[in-house]
């Protein structure tokens, strides 16, 4: 998958690479995924463009607030042959006028506290105060059904909030799974499936380790694989 990435603002990581494999091994028990899939502050577009190539049967909506990647998500679909529908503004202002079959977000989680770029492109993508979390959870509440799958990733330091927040607006914790740089740091994030008014019981993970001995761990180079992207710096 070729995708074009802003030169000046916020560039895709290995966060949503690893988001994008967490959905794929979580959907694996379901049978014929279809539907509406809405991928929020999609950026260049990767997370949701990944999983409707993989998912032929789901059509690809969008929700991006910076013109600057509106551009590019719009091209990088059109380059790779998926049709989406793209809504331009703020996610919690926006109107929709249905419900969702599967929510996807690497929604912005650096805490206002820390040091902020001083780049609006960096800051709005990065720092939680454009998209705060309670806020994030209860929009997902308000425009998802009983069946909609939700998937996105966080700071794994604020998983207190994700539990209280997902309990607020009834929405069960379904899967998590942390993400840790090295088997000697502490998790830097975790992955978090969701479900509105589901009585499952949560599934843990196994952890995923980034680095073993200073090289990428045989996992993660399997999910680069599988992801098969490759990006071109672009000025808009």
């Amino acid at each position: 998958m070729l995708l074009y990435q802003i030169q000046d603002g916020y560039c895709y990581n290995s966060d949503t690479h690893f988001l994008y494999d967490f959905a794929c091994k979580c959907l694996e028990k379901y049978k014929n995924i279809q539907g509406e899939l809405l991928d929020i502050g999609s950026g260049c577009g990767i997370l949701g463009l990944l999983l409707a190539r993989d998912f032929k049967k789901l059509q690809l909506n969008q929700v991006e607030l910076q013109e600057k990647f509106c551009f590019l998500s719009q091209k990088n679909a059109s380059i790779n042959k998926i049709n989406k529908k793209l809504y331009k503004g703020d996610f919690l202002k926006l109107d929709f006028d249905s419900l969702f079959d599967i929510i996807v977000s690497n929604p912005p989680f650096y805490h206002e506290n820390v040091q902020k770029s001083m780049k609006n492109l960096f800051r709005i993508a990065r720092y939680n105060d454009f998209l705060p979390l309670r806020e994030f959870m209860r929009k997902i509440s308000k425009i998802s059904n009983v069946n909609t799958k939700i998937f996105f990733c966080y700071d794994a330091k604020q998983l207190k909030n994700i539990i209280i927040f997902a309990n607020e607006f009834s929405l069960n914790i379904e899967a998590l799974r942390f993400v840790y740089p090295n088997i000697n740091k502490d998790s830097s994030l975790v992955l978090v499936f969701l479900k509105k008014n589901s009585k499952a019981l949560l599934r843990v993970f196994q952890p995923l380790i980034v680095f073993k001995e200073q090289k990428f761990a045989q996992e993660v180079k399997d999910i680069y694989k599988k992801c098969d992207t490759y990006s071109i710096k672009s000025k808009v």
